[in-house]
């Protein structure tokens, strides 16, 4: 396969549709779907709820809109939420937690993004009206910034049982979740009974122009449909992007474990290169490391550049890599080559 320029390594939002995604998106039914008409949404959501076990799903412009709406529906102003200090919800969300929910974020320090049930209840205020009421606890899987960091599901059904038992809602923001799925061989309606609710992203390792999805039971998507209709999220024909969702969702999750061999093939050259002081393991689509200076780190993205390689800085002195349905072994390869030739 011949080599083709820029190599996109930045994210996995960059992905294109398909010849044979875009012949299905032109081929799509469409209606109205504020007026709920819209048969090619319908059958979107109603495919996404069923293979989770839930009873109903809302598709969304994007898993911030999802996200944001879970936060809403599951807290009232005043109220407070757990989740990782590395968290999405938290770190990339233009403060939505505070500004559509009035709601406070209680942070877990964990380098990987993952925390246990111990570190749940150290966390969780009582009940006195000098505290906010601790309302809901939020997972992220994969973790972005714990470099596609995968959560122990017995650390998940741990926290799930501790959440029901002690009123608290919980809710997996799951942009990249079939990145997990891959690797833990878990059924999507096991991972179901685990959340009050969970969103997946369509646009990222599934390769869909736009889109992720809520999940949930009928009357948390009532409420996540009213709210989203507030925010100025209600569209119309939008059928033509929900068939990329049912597109991506039928054929491109058998093909995810290609992009984990990619990043794991960039992640062990990176392993052996003297500018690269740390290195995240690249469990899933993610590789994240840490060059030794700040010099390397401003010089080395002037240097991909300059070989047509985009990389997304972290901060931190930090660089990510994202692998994808758009990116070839050959690219892949092409870039490992490229790392080994700079001299810091």
């Amino acid at each position: 396969m011949a080599l083709t320029f820029p190599i996109e390594l930045r994210s996995d939002t960059f992905t294109k549709p398909s010849k044979a995604m875009k012949e299905f998106m032109f081929s799509a039914p469409l209606g109205d779907d504020v007026f709920e008409e819209d048969p090619t949404v319908n059958l979107l959501q109603e495919k996404a709820a069923k293979m989770f076990g839930k009873e109903a799903a809302l598709f969304c412009t994007s898993g911030t809109l999802a996200n944001q709406l879970a936060i809403k529906i599951h807290t009232q102003p005043g109220d407070e939420l757990i989740c990782s200090s590395k968290a999405h919800i938290y770190n990339y969300e233009g403060g939505g937690i505070a500004f559509n929910s009035g709601v406070s974020s209680r942070l877990i320090e964990s380098e990987f993004g993952t925390f246990t049930v111990d570190e749940i209840e150290e966390n969780l205020n009582q009940d006195n009206i000098h505290f906010p009421r601790t309302k809901l606890v939020s997972l992220e899987n994969t973790v972005n910034k714990g470099g596609g960091s995968i959560w122990d599901e017995n650390s998940i059904k741990s926290i799930s049982k501790y959440c029901l038992e002690n009123n608290l809602k919980i809710h997996l923001d799951g942009t990249r979740l079939f990145n997990a799925l891959e690797v833990t061989k878990t059924k999507p309606s096991e991972y179901g009974t685990w959340f009050d609710t969970l969103s997946i992203c369509l646009s990222k390792g599934l390769g869909a122009p736009v889109g992720s999805l809520l999940i949930g039971s009928n009357s948390d998507i009532y409420w996540a449909k009213r709210y989203r209709k507030i925010m100025g999220g209600g569209w119309r024909q939008a059928g033509l992007l929900a068939a990329a969702g049912i597109y991506s969702l039928d054929n491109n999750i058998s093909r995810i474990s290609e992009d984990h061999k990619h990043a794991q093939f960039l992640a062990e050259t990176l392993s052996k290169l003297p500018w690269v002081e740390k290195i995240y393991p690249a469990n899933t689509n993610i590789v994240i490391f840490k060059c030794i200076s700040k010099a390397v780190f401003e010089s080395v993205q002037i240097f991909l550049i300059d070989k047509q390689i985009k990389a997304a800085p972290m901060g931190n002195l930090q660089l990510r890599f994202v692998t994808h349905l758009d990116l070839t072994f050959e690219q892949v390869a092409y870039t490992a080559e490229i790392l080994k030739q700079y001299k810091a």
